[in-house]
């Protein structure tokens, strides 16, 4: 059901369109790395907690789109901030994995989401290495390049791939890593990628068939959560779920969601 004045479609042709455009600047920046061009980086929470100057560049270019497609709606983004409105809200991540982009990893991207009284309605994930758009309206299923996406429908636990990732600071990555051996031995396997947004558009690919993080900002999931929702993912966001955590972000196939949310729970989620 759409809001009054909310139309899913263009504001996923828009999201798709902005994030686009900014996969193609941070994807010459990459390259360019790769040529030995230098990038200005710096820290925020701390020394493993990276932004580059292309973050920056990326951001502003969102924003001056944005701008021009989208006049006066407000825009959330990683590295400028700002504040949710009554209506529309862009919520923006410029670089989501940023170390990979640093190290030279393919395994990062853009994230672009409308949101209305913070709930993502429309939404684009662009990768700039490989070119994958991947895209959800609310309603309208989830597509990877055009092609309609469907969630995984794995038999058991034993046989469950799951992603996961681990904070800025040490203690809770050692929280999180003892929480992470605890679940190895009732899982298939446990894979550790580095884009949240990503990691959630897996889910939705059947790439992975659950994945699970605490303290996940809102650009990090907004526009992969309803990415992954729309595939058919059972999603569960930061406050919505506090056996597995106040901050947990949660999305499996339906086929195991509810047996893998008590193995996590059981596993120390909560505590993470």
């Amino acid at each position: 059901m759409s809001d009054v004045g909310v139309d899913e479609s263009l504001l996923k042709s828009v999201a798709v369109q902005v994030a686009t455009e900014a996969a193609t600047l941070v994807r010459e920046a990459w390259e360019g790395m790769a040529d030995g061009r230098a990038v200005a980086v710096g820290t925020k929470s701390g020394a493993t907690d990276v932004v580059t100057a292309v973050d920056h560049e990326s951001e502003r270019l969102v924003r001056d789109r944005l701008a021009a497609l989208r006049p006066g709606e407000p825009v959330l983004g990683e590295e400028g901030g700002g504040a949710a409105g009554d209506g529309v809200t862009w919520v923006v991540d410029p670089i989501d994995g940023t170390v990979n982009f640093l190290y030279g990893l393919p395994w990062f991207a853009v994230s672009v989401a409308a949101q209305v009284g913070g709930v993502s309605v429309a939404g684009a994930v662009v990768e700039p290495a490989s070119g994958r758009v991947w895209s959800a309206a609310r309603g309208q299923g989830a597509h990877l390049d055009g092609r309609r996406l469907a969630v995984s429908a794995p038999a058991a636990l034993e046989v469950t791939l799951v992603g996961t990732g681990f904070a800025y600071s040490p203690e809770r990555r050692r929280r999180q890593s003892r929480f992470a051996a605890s679940l190895l031995g009732q899982v298939r396997d446990i894979r550790r990628n580095g884009a949240a947004s990503l990691d959630l558009c897996a889910v939705a690919a059947g790439w992975l068939d659950a994945y699970v993080e605490h303290g996940l900002n809102r650009w990090d999931w907004a526009a992969g959560a309803l990415i992954a929702a729309e595939a058919g993912a059972e999603v569960l966001l930061p406050g919505s779920a506090p056996d597995l955590g106040a901050d947990a972000t949660y999305a499996a196939a339906p086929s195991i969601a509810e047996p893998l949310r008590k193995v996590l729970a059981g596993s120390g989620a909560a505590e993470v």
